[in-house]
C-alpha cells in the first residue's frame, strides 16, 4: 500500500470539485515540498475558472499559481498514478470509480469549499478562509509525505 510507514508515491493526483482552489493548491504545495521526487498534478470532476485568490494567497508564499489551468479528471494526459488524494466528496466518489481499471490508492481529505464564503464574504473574510485552507493543506501534505520545509513568506 502506497499510504504505508515509509513508503512514497512516485506520483500523486490531487482532485476536487472544479480543480480551481483545492487541488491545485495541493498540487502546487507538494511540487514546491518535494520538487521532482514525486510527479503531481491535480483535476478536477469538472473544470471551472481560475481563481484570483488562489493565485494571491499562494504567491504569498513564493508559489506561482498564475499558470494553472483548471482541468477535469478526463482532461488528464497521465494517469499512472500511485495516489489520489480527493479533497471533495464527489471527487472522492470518481476517484474511487476509477479504481475500478486502476491499481491506485484513494485517501480522503475533507477539505472545506471556500468558494462558498466567496460569495458571501468581503475580501477579507474571503483571503482569510483561503489561507487557512492553503495553510491546512500545507500542514497535511508536510505530514501525509513526511516532508520538511515551510511557507516563504
Amino acid at each position: 500500500m502506497v499510504g504505508g510507514a515509509g513508503v512514497e508515491p512516485k506520483a500523486v493526483l490531487f482532485a476536487c470539485t472544479m480543480n480551481v482552489i483545492r487541488s491545485p493548491m495541493a498540487a502546487a504545495i507538494l511540487r514546491h515540498l518535494a520538487g521532482s521526487r514525486i510527479y503531481v498534478e491535480s483535476a478536477g470532476v469538472r473544470a471551472g475558472e481560475p481563481d484570483p485568490f488562489v493565485q494571491e494567497v499562494m504567491n504569498e508564499i513564493g508559489i506561482d499559481l498564475s499558470r494553472h489551468r483548471p482541468r477535469t479528471l478526463r482532461e488528464l494526459d497521465d494517469t499512472t498514478f500511485d495516489l489520489i488524494i480527493t479533497l471533495s466528496p464527489e471527487a472522492h466518489h470518481q476517484a474511487l470509480e476509477l479504481t475500478r481499471t486502476m491499481a491506485v490508492d484513494v485517501e480522503y481529505w475533507p477539505t472545506l469549499d471556500v468558494s462558498l464564503v466567496a460569495e458571501v464574504g468581503n475580501r477579507a473574510q474571503i483571503l482569510e478562509a483561503y489561507r487557512s485552507v492553503r495553510d491546512s493543506l500545507f500542514n497535511r501534505i508536510k505530514e501525509r509525505f513526511q516532508l520538511t520545509g515551510g511557507p516563504s513568506v
